[in-house]
Formats: C-alpha cells, structure tokens, sequence
C-alpha cells in the first residue's frame, strides 16, 4: 500500500519561510509526477504545485515565483520550500501523485501570521 507522509508545517511570521517534506512509501520505484495540494479553513482542497519524473515544475498562479517543488528520487521524496509566506497560505498541505491517489496522507499545516 502506498503511503504519503507529509511534514515540515508549523507557524510562521508573514514573509517567513517553510520547507514541507512527503516521503513515499510501499513503491517499487518513484517514477510517477507528483504533487502539492493545499487545503485553507473553510476551502475545498486545491492544487499548488507539481513536479514530473524528469523534474519539469508548474506552479498555480497564487504561489508561482514563491514556491519551489522539487524531489529526491533516491529518497522517495518530494519539498515544497515556500518563501515570502502570506496569511492566505494559512491551510493543510498535502502530497500526493500524477494522477493522484483515491486517498491522503493526513497533511502538515501550516500556519502564516501577520
């Protein structure tokens, strides 16, 4: 069974810093794209960055020139370093496949203060 575990989430000033972690096990090989999905209070969960096999990156317009995704293939291992952090990223971030996954992992939150 695979397993998604996400952490590196906590509460940070405005403008701060934060790098997230997903570790993924149960794979014979990490050879799919994977993702960052983001979830705010009160919101649907919604796609923030992706990253595939051979590295090429997209990011969604509200963190694009902030965010970096990125992945250590040898580590089962996908980062989001977010940078500039503002309030509005305040949610439950989460990783998960290209495709994604039926399920979650249960997320690390982050937490932005002005």
């Amino acid at each position: 069974q695979v397993q998604l575990m996400e952490s590196g989430g906590g509460l940070v000033q405005a403008g701060g810093s934060l790098r997230l972690s997903c570790v993924v096990s149960g794979v014979m090989s990490f050879d799919t794209a994977m993702a960052w999905y983001r979830q705010p209070p009160g919101a649907r969960r919604e796609l923030v960055a992706g990253i595939t096999i051979g590295n090429t990156t997209h990011y969604s317009a509200a963190v694009k020139d902030r965010f970096i995704i990125s992945r250590d293939n040898g580590k089962n291992t996908v980062y989001l370093e977010m940078n500039d952090l503002k309030p509005e990223d305040s949610a439950v971030y989460y990783c998960n496949q290209l495709p994604r996954l039926d399920y979650w992992g249960q997320g690390t939150q982050v937490t932005v203060s002005s």
